[in-house]
């Protein structure tokens, strides 16, 4: 295969962070090539600087393509789009209040006179849909769609634009695995087209089922690049952490004691008819893990945020430790013993436009051990701050800098951090490993473990089954709003679950 693109000694630092010390990435004609790390390990930083959206402090970046190849010290979006150099980021950059047609062209609009041809660009989007199983509805607005179709408009974006490499930044990490599953067949597809795609990622099941070549990056340096059939996920692990990983290994058993929250018979409006929760009642005991497992879509993020006051309950019952707070307000949930772990970082788990110690302590901020005589001691504040973060290495450890600084793995840890940091009797955990690499995983589960062995009551809600499986006591799954069934750990498997997932009965699932 031609090469066509190197990176070699790239650098750089945001103030006195270093994020890259030395980046090194090679990409051939139509391949796959992924690149893992943890969380800070300067992949997106290295991708952005080749899209142009950062400037390197070092390094050069040579481009082959047509018979002529460049050395560059760096370079911006529109020189980048003239290499034929796409990136889909891990946050989309569409208009929501505009079409799929609209996004598509926005600044590259095909004339027809005076006027936009906009037969051409349909005739266009449908051929790439065609082409490479981009499905989408261009005449729908992007506030519409699914993630999933969203993603796919960000795709023929890049392609309308004359892409020939493609970089995703953390692709599936917003996906459902149905979603992920499509995007796979969609990648393959245009890397049978001729496209170069750089996939980043730190969920490594997926990089061993997709790539060609790895790209291990660790502390922002290259570590190892290597053929996929001449690796494994253990050894992708250990070069991405320094060490390795257990996520296997199994909790103590589960001594619960009393019921600490109790749901009965609640039913919630949803998003979608089939996400309404129609009278769902558990109860969860200290000491245990009762995981939520179903197809994402079917009323579990109403649960969540019916337990957690951010939705109304139309009727049934929600008791913490014996009280009924199913009028109560997030924070009067809180003061009776909750805390909340939520699905989305951004919306509801951080407020990206204040710094790291403010999100630490919105919830602490009246204790003592933070203000005193209703003044905030932000010294006490910083060090709180600090110590939360250094449990759960959110990088960079600095309590200072602004939220919408940080990636968003590092972002993520930040908000699990925060909450686990209360030591609340009744813990709502809604995704809480969504987005972090694998050795982020591996803290975050362990320190699920000992809340749980610590009392700690935990409804542990994830999209991501073999999670479930490995942290669980009892699991209970979700389907069409409603409980299909629950099962102790000793008898649930992925084939049982999965029958319950798609709506059979626990009769049905115990008999497998």
């Amino acid at each position: 295969m031609d090469t066509l693109i190197e990176m070699r000694g790239v650098k750089k630092n945001f103030g006195d962070v270093v994020a890259l010390r030395d980046g090194n990435f090679g990409l051939q004609s139509g391949e796959i090539h992924s690149i893992v790390g943890e969380n800070g390990a300067g992949k997106s930083t290295l991708m952005k600087i080749l899209y142009g959206l950062y400037p390197p402090d070092g390094g050069n970046i040579t481009i082959s393509g047509g018979g002529h190849t460049e050395t560059l010290s760096s370079l911006s979006p529109k020189k980048a789009i003239s290499h034929g150099i796409g990136m889909v980021h891990q946050e989309f950059m569409l208009a929501s209040e505009m079409t799929v047609l609209e996004n598509v062209i926005l600044g590259f609009e095909p004339r027809k006179g005076i006027g936009i041809d906009r037969a051409s660009a349909i005739a266009k989007i449908e051929e790439y849909g065609s082409a490479y199983n981009l499905g989408v509805r261009h005449g729908a607005k992007i506030r519409d769609i699914s993630v999933g179709e969203a993603q796919r408009v960000e795709i023929i974006k890049i392609l309308y634009r004359g892409a020939n490499t493609i970089i995703l930044d953390e692709p599936t990490a917003v996906l459902t695995p149905m979603e992920s599953a499509k995007l796979f067949k969609i990648l393959l597809s245009m890397k049978d087209g001729g496209k170069s795609i750089i996939f980043i990622s730190h969920k490594l099941d997926e990089v061993m089922a997709i790539s060609d070549r790895i790209t291990v990056m660790r502390g922002g340096a290259h570590v190892s690049t290597l053929d996929r059939g001449k690796t494994s996920i253990p050894e992708l692990a250990r070069l991405m952490v320094g060490r390795d990983i257990f996520l296997g290994a199994s909790p103590p058993q589960a001594r619960p004691g009393k019921t600490v929250l109790e749901i009965d018979n609640i039913w919630v409006p949803g998003e979608k008819e089939l996400s309404k929760l129609r009278g769902v009642s558990l109860g969860v005991k200290s000491g245990e893990i009762l995981g939520i497992a179903g197809v994402n879509g079917n009323g579990q993020s109403e649960l969540a945020e019916a337990i957690a006051g951010l939705r109304p309950i139309q009727r049934g019952s929600v008791r913490l430790l014996g009280r009924a707070v199913e009028s109560d307000t997030p924070l009067a949930r809180r003061r009776a013993g909750m805390s909340h772990i939520p699905e989305d970082r951004n919306i509801t788990g951080l407020n990206r436009q204040t710094d790291m110690k403010d999100n630490f302590i919105c919830s602490s901020f009246r204790e003592a051990h933070i203000s005193s005589h209703g003044l905030i001691d932000r010294g006490k504040a910083r060090e709180a701050a600090r110590a939360r973060m250094e449990t759960f290495d959110v990088r960079p450890c600095d309590p200072d800098a602004p939220a919408q600084s940080l990636s968003g793995g590092n972002a993520q840890k930040a908000v699990v951090s925060r909450e686990m940091g209360y030591d609340a009797p009744f813990l709502l955990a809604a995704q809480p490993t969504r987005g972090v690499d694998i050795g982020s995983i591996e803290r975050i589960r362990g320190e699920l473990n000992k809340a749980r062995e610590r009392g700690t009551a935990i409804l542990l809600i994830s999209s991501d089954l073999e999670e479930v499986l490995a942290l669980s006591d009892r699991i209970a799954v979700m389907y069409e709003g409603r409980i299909t069934g629950i099962l102790d750990i000793c008898e649930a498997n992925e084939e049982n679950v999965g029958l319950l997932m798609t709506g059979h009965s626990a009769e049905d699932a115990r008999d497998v």
